[in-house]
């Protein structure tokens, strides 16, 4: 799917966001500077979110709860970790609890795509704009964003 700009991202995070449940996974996959937080920021403000959505670069997790969004969800950029077993020492199980998960660098946290909630998402650099490479576990079948 190509991206060309801000606003084809912006749109693509918005559709993402109507189709998301508790329990999804959007595991987004590219290297620096390839536009997973632009993307993770559009989604959640689909969600219902006003304001500033901070990078979790930091604090690895950042919840966001109903009524501010449509639905628990939880950010989460695992680039820090040095190894998969650090996301469940820092409780991703609890706060993934009944909310859906955005994952940066899913596979520092030991991926995602084996769920069948999962939408694998992989960005890439092309020219000014991005591609993005979607693939969706059978959660997602009918659901797919297009």
């Amino acid at each position: 799917m190509e991206l060309p700009d801000l606003a084809a991202m912006d749109r693509f995070g918005r559709t993402i966001a109507e189709a998301l449940r508790p329990g999804d996974v959007v595991a987004l996959t590219g290297g620096l500077g390839a536009g997973k937080t632009t993307l993770a920021r559009a989604i959640i403000a689909g969600l219902g979110h006003e304001g500033e959505v901070p990078s979790p670069s930091f604090a690895i997790i950042e919840p966001y709860d109903p009524p501010a969004v449509r639905l628990p969800l939880v950010h989460a950029d695992f680039y820090r970790l040095k190894h998969p077993n650090e996301a469940q020492e820092i409780g991703l199980d609890d706060y993934r609890e009944g909310a859906a998960l955005i994952a940066e660098w899913p596979d520092h946290a030991g991926g995602f795509s084996h769920e069948p909630g999962c939408l694998s998402i992989t960005l890439e650099t092309a020219g000014e704009g991005r591609i993005a490479i979607v693939e969706g576990g059978a959660d997602w079948l009918g659901r797919l964003p297009t």
